[in-house]
């Protein structure tokens, strides 16, 4: 006699699922009559499914219903070669809240969930363990990678994992095969200290980011050039550096103000970024001077903070630069999943924009 069917054989009674614990698709198999693999193709949608007849598909998904069974996320990941997850790395785990990151996962976020991407954070302590993490981190549980703001050298793409694409957003170097997006942060700069110059600030105090960093560089490279191009001379000592977040801005305009006590208030400070400014406001407040009465004050990011304290700024576009970070990973994942080669560019540069808001007026 020879062995029934496994496609059309009579289910098995449901007291034949094991004791305990969630039902596996051998336990939906043995409801449903079918072979285990039979059950997989119906319930992990293979392409083979539509060779299924009717009659067991409803039977598998019957079974399925009645025993309250859950596809096991990973094991489809594994059989479809797919996680569906993306990725985000940072180096910011010290700081109590930074919005620049936030504004970036928000567009990350954004693209993610219609596309029933997961989207899993990972924190370095410091970009110098990234050689041993990323790779670490590409062992199946992510399609591809966001790097937000990388400091990397030169020579990550000998050691940057193959198999998985990577975007970076702000990096410091150019990584050979590694598409990056940034924003342009000179002209930027440029545009803000511009406009600050035709109003008719003459004594405009810089505090700049560290040395060496190159978005700080390209914010006084706009900075310089703004003056340059009014055919106006920066007043001496009027560039200081200062890190980048609230602490750093309160000291650099302490220090200044301290350092110059014989000397006139600058009548405007542009800062490197929305968190020194908000550093440099505080500190001038405890000075008793008044902003932007005596003082005006420029940020650069347009953060929350900004937006809601009417902070005159640049408007970098984070939350788009997520939004388009996500956009390039989904066509190289797929690219590579084909076997074809991405052909975008390799940097990909964003506006900015100069917002005028209440913290800037015209000097007394």
């Amino acid at each position: 006699m020879s062995a029934p069917d496994p496609k059309t054989s009579l289910p098995l009674p449901s007291k034949s699922r094991r004791r305990g614990g969630a039902a596996t698709l051998a336990d939906v198999a043995r409801e449903a009559g079918v072979s285990v693999m039979a059950a997989s193709v119906v319930l992990n949608g293979a392409k083979s499914a539509t060779r299924t007849s009717a009659e067991t598909r409803a039977r598998v998904i019957a079974a399925a219903e009645r025993l309250h069974y859950r596809a096991n996320a990973t094991a489809r990941a594994l059989a479809n070669g797919r996680a569906n997850a993306i990725g985000v790395v940072a180096s910011h785990w010290k700081e109590d809240a930074n919005l620049y990151f936030m504004e970036i996962l928000g567009g990350v976020i954004e693209m993610a969930t219609p596309s029933r991407q997961t989207v899993a954070v990972f924190m370095l302590q410091g970009w110098e363990e990234a050689q041993r993490r990323l790779p670490e981190i590409c062992d199946g549980r992510i399609d591809g990678l966001v790097l937000v703001a990388p400091r990397l050298g030169m020579d990550a793409s000998a050691w940057m994992p193959r198999h998985v694409p990577v975007v970076t957003l702000h990096s410091e170097n150019a990584i050979a095969g590694v598409v990056n997006l940034e924003p342009d942060e000179e002209v930027g700069s440029f545009e803000a200290v511009s406009q600050m110059l035709v109003i008719g600030h003459r004594r405009i105090l810089h505090i700049a980011g560290p040395a060496g960093l190159l978005g700080a560089e390209r914010r006084l490279a706009g900075y310089l050039r703004a003056y340059a191009a009014a055919r106006l001379q920066p007043p001496d000592d009027h560039v200081v550096r200062s890190a980048l977040n609230a602490d750093g801005g309160r000291q650099a305009m302490l220090d200044w103000l301290r350092g110059h006590r014989t000397e006139p208030i600058p009548e405007a400070v542009f800062c490197a970024n929305d968190a020194i400014a908000l550093g440099c406001i505080q500190a001038l407040s405890t000075q008793g001077v008044r902003v932007p009465e005596e003082v005006s004050v420029v940020g650069f990011d347009d953060i929350w903070f900004a937006r809601a304290s009417s902070l005159a700024t640049v408007r970098q576009p984070l939350h788009a630069m997520g939004k388009r970070a996500m956009e390039v990973l989904m066509e190289q994942i797929e690219a590579m999943r084909e076997g074809a080669q991405w052909r975008g560019p390799g940097n990909i540069v964003l506006p900015t924009e100069f917002v005028h808001r209440g913290t800037l007026k015209p000097p007394r």
